[in-house]
């Protein structure tokens, strides 16, 4: 599966990182709070391995992970069944902490600093951001969808890289997938195992 490599970098380095996430109502605090936590995270002691473990619980508790994956699917969910989606839920959890922690445990500490948030309805908020320009890489502007229906449980539901979408690319690159393949989203779970199951 191809993506737009300019973009990913930068979200593997963002997209959660928490090992203590606050409880708080206000997404602003939220995002600051996982902001504070990167540089000690990625400049901790011990291997990659318990770095990804450490990163897959973080996900699990600060991303919407089955809200972005059933997102992904766009109108194909409609036209599959209980069974096939609840399949594609688990084979999409394991893709996307795969894809991110293994990846992610590489990165030295990024600096990014938290700008503003807009409320946009009493669903969601973006949280504005930038991360820091250093000698090798440019400033770039980073917009975080936070997910607020429930205050008790804030969640990351998207980045949104200098306007690029990550989870609408994801998107596309399934749609894409199943449309291919006569909107058969059979193809999409054999990537998707093979993926998984690779070393």
């Amino acid at each position: 599966m191809n993506f737009k490599k300019k973009f990913l970098g930068l979200f593997l380095i963002i997209f959660f990182f928490n090992f203590t996430i606050a409880s708080t109502s206000e997404p602003k605090e939220f995002i600051q709070t996982i902001v504070n936590e990167v540089s000690t995270v990625l400049s901790g002691q011990g291997s990659k391995e318990e770095k990804i473990k450490k990163l897959n619980s973080v996900a699990e508790n600060s991303v919407d992970i089955k809200g972005i994956g059933l997102y992904t699917l766009g109108s194909h969910k409609k036209n599959i069944t209980d069974q096939q989606k609840q399949k594609y839920i688990i084979l999409f959890e394991k893709y996307f902490l795969k894809t991110f922690s293994n990846r992610l445990a590489d990165y030295a500490d990024p600096k990014i600093n938290v700008v503003s948030e807009e409320v946009k309805n009493e669903k969601y908020t973006i949280v504005s951001s930038v991360l820091l320009a250093t000698d090798k890489r440019p400033e770039v502007k980073i917009d975080w969808r936070v997910y607020t229906k429930n205050l008790d449980k804030l969640l990351i539901r998207d980045l949104i890289i200098e306007g690029l979408s990550l989870a609408r690319t994801q998107k596309e690159e399934f749609n894409s997938i199943i449309q291919s393949n006569d909107g058969d989203i059979t193809k999409l779970f054999i990537i998707l195992e093979e993926f998984v199951n690779k070393d």
